[in-house]
Parts: C-alpha cells; sequence; structure tokens
C-alpha cells in the first residue's frame, strides 16, 4: 500500500514548487488523471474488502480533496500573478497626451447643395427627389426630346441593358428634369419645387465627370413670367456668392423643354490667375434657365392655357468649385482624405441665411 501520507506531502510541495499554470495542469493530470497515482488508488478500492474500503476509502477520498484544494489554489495564485504582471507591463500611460484621432468633413458637393436648398427654402421652394434610374418617358419624352435627339445617343448617356420582356432600355438619368415631370404628373399646381441630387452622363475632363450633381427648380402657377425667373436666379446667385448683387445678363438658348430659353451669365474678372465676380469685362455662364415648354405641360397633364411656369437648372459641383476655388473636377470623387481634409467642412455647422453659408 502507498504511503499515503508522503505521497500527499511530496503533491503538496511539487504545487507549491510549480511556477506556471501550465506546471500546475501538468501535476493534475499527474495525480487526479486518468492514470493519475490519486486516481489509481481510487480505483484499487473496488478489489478491497468492505473493512478495508470503510477504512481505507475515506482516507483516500481526503487525500484527493486536499490536493485538489491544493491545486487550484495555486492556478488561482498564478493566475493572478500572471494578470498582475499583464497590469503592469500593458499600463496605459495617462499622463501622455492621446493619439490624434482623424476628423471627418463634409463635401464640398454636400455643403453647396445644402447651401442651395437653404437659400431656395427662404424663397419657398420645396425639395422634390425621384430616382437615379428612369424610362425613356420621364427622362425624354415628357421633356420634348424628339426621338433622334442627340441627347438620346449612346455617347451622351449611360443605358442599362433592355428588359427581355419589354424590349425597354432604361437610362441613368441625364439630369433631375425628371423629378419636375414625376412632380407635375403628381401635383396639383401651384408648384414650387427644387430637385437636387446625382446625375450621369459620358463626359470626363478637368470641368465634366461621369456624375454630378444638379440642382433643378421648377414653379407653375397662372401668372408666372420671366420677371419672376430674373428675380429668382439673381437673388439665389447674389446671396450664394455672398454679394450686395449681382451684374447678370441672360443670352437666348435653346433647350427642348423651356421656351423661351435661356443662359444666364455673370459679370466676372480672369486676369491675374483668380476669378473675381461683378468685376471686370467678361461673362461665365452659370446655368440654364426658361420658361416651360407648352409641349411638357401637356405631357404631364396640365393645361398650358392655364397654367405657365419657369425653370432653372445648374450644376452643384461646378458651383462649388467657383466659389471654394477647386480648380478641378476629378478629385472630388477620388476618394482622397487629403483633399477632403482640406476642402472640407465642418459637419456641426450647418449652412443657413441667418447663420451663414460657408
Amino acid at each position: 500500500m502507498t504511503d499515503l501520507n508522503q505521497l500527499e506531502l511530496d503533491l503538496i510541495n511539487a504545487i507549491g514548487a510549480a511556477e506556471t499554470a501550465a506546471a500546475v495542469e501538468d501535476l493534475r493530470v499527474a495525480a487526479l488523471g486518468k492514470s493519475g497515482t490519486i486516481s489509481g488508488l481510487l480505483k484499487g478500492m473496488g478489489a478491497m474488502s468492505p473493512d478495508e474500503r470503510r477504512e481505507k476509502g475515506p482516507v483516500i477520498n481526503g487525500l484527493r480533496d486536499r490536493v485538489q484544494s491544493a491545486l487550484a489554489a495555486r492556478k488561482a495564485e498564478l493566475e493572478a500573478a500572471e494578470l498582475d504582471a499583464r497590469l503592469q507591463s500593458e499600463r496605459v500611460d495617462l499622463s501622455l497626451p492621446a493619439r490624434p484621432r482623424r476628423k471627418g468633413g463634409v463635401h464640398p458637393t454636400m455643403q453647396v447643395m445644402e447651401e442651395m436648398i437653404s437659400l431656395f427654402a427662404d424663397m419657398g421652394f420645396a425639395v422634390a427627389e425621384g430616382p437615379d434610374v428612369e424610362d425613356d418617358f420621364h427622362n425624354f419624352t415628357a421633356l420634348n426630346f424628339p426621338p433622334k435627339h442627340p441627347a438620346r445617343e449612346m455617347h451622351d448617356t449611360f443605358f442599362l441593358k433592355p428588359d427581355p420582356e419589354t424590349g425597354e432600355r432604361k437610362v441613368l438619368r441625364t439630369h433631375t428634369s425628371p423629378v419636375q415631370v414625376r412632380t407635375m404628373m403628381s401635383q396639383t399646381p401651384p408648384i414650387r419645387i427644387v430637385a437636387p441630387g446625382r446625375t450621369f452622363r459620358k463626359d470626363s475632363d478637368a470641368t465634366h465627370t461621369p456624375m454630378f450633381h444638379q440642382v433643378e427648380g421648377l414653379v407653375i402657377d397662372r401668372a408666372v413670367h420671366m420677371g419672376h425667373l430674373k428675380w429668382t436666379l439673381e437673388t439665389f446667385v447674389a446671396r450664394f456668392f455672398e454679394l450686395d448683387g449681382i451684374d447678370a445678363r441672360f443670352r437666348p438658348h435653346h433647350f427642348p423643354f423651356t421656351e423661351p430659353s435661356a443662359e444666364m451669365d455673370i459679370r466676372c474678372d480672369r486676369s491675374g490667375g483668380t476669378l473675381k465676380l461683378n468685376e471686370g469685362d467678361d461673362w461665365m455662364e452659370i446655368l440654364g434657365c426658361g420658361m416651360v415648354h407648352p409641349n411638357v405641360l401637356k405631357a404631364c397633364g396640365l393645361d398650358p392655357d392655364e397654367w405657365q411656369g419657369f425653370a432653372f437648372g445648374m450644376g452643384v459641383d461646378r458651383l462649388a468649385m467657383l466659389k471654394y476655388g477647386i480648380s478641378d473636377l476629378r478629385p472630388m470623387f477620388e476618394a482622397d482624405v487629403r483633399w477632403l481634409a482640406h476642402y472640407g467642412f465642418s459637419p456641426f455647422a450647418a449652412p443657413s441665411s441667418a447663420g451663414g453659408l460657408s
């Protein structure tokens, strides 16, 4: 019979001398594992007589319990010491300044779009939106584009694959004018809306990208005329560029969806490498506009003998370039955070007419 007192002494001494939790686990397996010394003693109780089991059983079970307690206590002690060591080695020095965190910013396009919406909201315009993917009717036909108009051709428009059932080819909208169409077809005049959003055309250079942003406006009422259009746009441009007034001219132009149509130019001076508004002898085109064509009103279910109105459209990205001195349009969509850190705006400074725009 094994000397239980000596076995217990040896195990307790070995457990106390263990320096790692792994060493304690090895001792547990050696003593209490399937083939351990104490496990062997427990198995041997089956071959004992009843009198021997009554005598030896409590002694062996007591040995097992004391060894288990010693193992658990030493493991907890070692784990606590290991945790203390980690806390000391991984301690954060709170006396050091925090690492700088990159701050986000509002993209100039979104900033300018909010500026424009704020100004038009002060003039009583509501915001209307529509889908980026349009059908031929809303993007072209309802806007008085003839069947062979160049804007329908592949070099200007992104066409989607034909529908397998109808053969219809939808498009990525080339302007936000379909929002005007949808509004006229769903609302009863008077109407006064602006339609901001993404648009898509096959252009790419320093001042054009395949995706760009527009804000278009529409007013429909019974007594609207070009004078209202001129005042609205001159007021907007002056307030947008934060000027007391604006020296503008309206040149005759052609758009299928307006008649008469015009492009609005503002006086500027480009000499010296900087753009100065209301100065010099040069002119810069800034937007297109006109009175809504009677054919457009008819296509939208409105009687042109009762209703008339005006519409206008301008590029948000281009206005951002002019106002904030951005020389190339392409970096605006290259997702370079360094560019955004330079040109971006604080997300906490929402533009408003009262609080300031830029």
